[in-house]
């Protein structure tokens, strides 16, 4: 099946090969032409592959599966699927002003201390960021060269290629969406209708995570492979509370997480001011003096690592880690429900499941 190291390995060696060809298309260019593709490519390396994998997994649930090369269309979807979340973690660390991703320095802060480095003039600080949000640029502009290149692999039937195409722009719009309504909720939640909060912070998990993390990348694997309408529809079906479950253990580990495994300081979402479900819920158990403390020391960037552990142990006293634990194992069962309706084929099915499983309950 393509969910196996031996895939994660094919979709390294595709993004490898594409790095490498962009480099040396470069290479005239001069040393700061160079610093910026090779940055760019170091944001490819690392990282779950999670969507790579969905991908293969929703062609595998059409075909049956079997060993794919460097060259197959699956493995540039799923390598284009790669970029493109290089870029949105690449544009996410400058909207957060996050200072690692997977254990290094962001690409902002990457390029930052290129520029000290080089003894440039000019505001470092101030380089590292736009560079930085040119280089996601790039990553977007390389997703889409890696997908067009796989549209053109032999054997591609018209509408399978329009049907993947399709999926993907809308994978781009939603997720833009997504990223604009979680940085906008960070100001708007204080005019928005209390009661509303558990809602808004769900949509925002749907659009920012849940489609492009998990549904959307199975139907473009299986509209490469040629599934019907009914089967498309069936993995939208599972890979919607999926990506959901996703994103609520992602929401659960950016309070609880432990540094080592996630590579981010424990407590950053806390410092970042992000409106999850377990602020949505936790900030629903709260009142009067207790409700206007989390308030004034949520979204501090400034907070140290006690006082973040303080606002996570009230998030933990309200009931609010108990009840995302819940949403969690229930998106889970919604998506084994579907999965059990699904017209797939059925040993896909179970490689599926047990992606599905390590997504909702990783440590990392």
């Amino acid at each position: 099946m393509t969910l196996t190291p031996a895939f994660v390995a094919v979709i390294s060696q595709r993004l490898e090969s594409f790095a490498a060809a962009k480099s040396r298309e470069v290479s005239g260019l001069g040393p700061e032409a160079a610093l910026f593709v090779d940055h760019a490519a170091a944001t490819l390396s690392g990282g779950k592959r999670l969507r790579a994998r969905f991908c293969g997994a929703g062609w595998g649930a059409i075909t049956g599966g079997s060993a794919v090369g460097a060259d197959s269309a699956i493995a540039g979807a799923a390598a284009a699927l790669e970029a493109f979340q290089a870029a949105a973690l690449v544009h996410d660390d400058i909207i957060d002003n996050a200072d690692t991703r997977r254990g290094r320095p962001s690409a902002h802060r990457a390029l930052e201390a290129a520029h000290r480095a080089a003894g440039w003039t000019g505001r470092a600080e101030s380089f590292g960021r736009s560079g930085a949000l040119l280089l996601g640029d790039l990553l977007v502009a390389w997703s889409d060269d890696l997908l067009e290149e796989a549209l053109r692999s032999p054997g591609l039937g018209s509408a399978a290629v329009a049907a993947a195409r399709e999926e993907y722009g809308a994978m781009r719009r939603d997720v833009t969406l997504g990223q604009f309504l979680d940085i906008a909720e960070e100001s708007a939640w204080s005019t928005a209708p209390s009661g509303d909060a558990d809602a808004r912070a769900l949509r925002i998990a749907s659009y920012k995570s849940a489609r492009y993390s998990v549904q959307q990348p199975l139907v473009i694997g299986a509209a490469l492979a040629g599934g019907d309408a009914d089967q498309l529809d069936a993995l939208r079906s599972f890979g919607l509370p999926v990506g959901l479950a996703f994103q609520l253990r992602d929401d659960v580990l950016g309070v609880f997480g432990d540094e080592a495994e996630t590579g981010k300081p424990a407590g950053d979402d806390l410092r970042e001011g992000k409106r999850t479900l377990l602020v949505a819920l936790t900030r629903a158990q709260l009142t009067g003096d207790a409700l206007r403390e989390f308030d004034a020391r949520f979204g501090d960037p400034d907070l140290d690592p006690d006082e973040a552990a303080g606002l996570a142990e009230a998030i933990r006293a309200t009931g609010a880690l108990t009840e995302v634990e819940r949403r969690i194992s229930a998106f889970a069962d919604d998506a084994e429900r579907a999965l059990d309706e699904a017209p797939i084929d059925p040993h896909a099915g179970t490689a599926m499941r047990g992606l599905a499983e390590a997504a909702i309950r990783r440590s990392a």
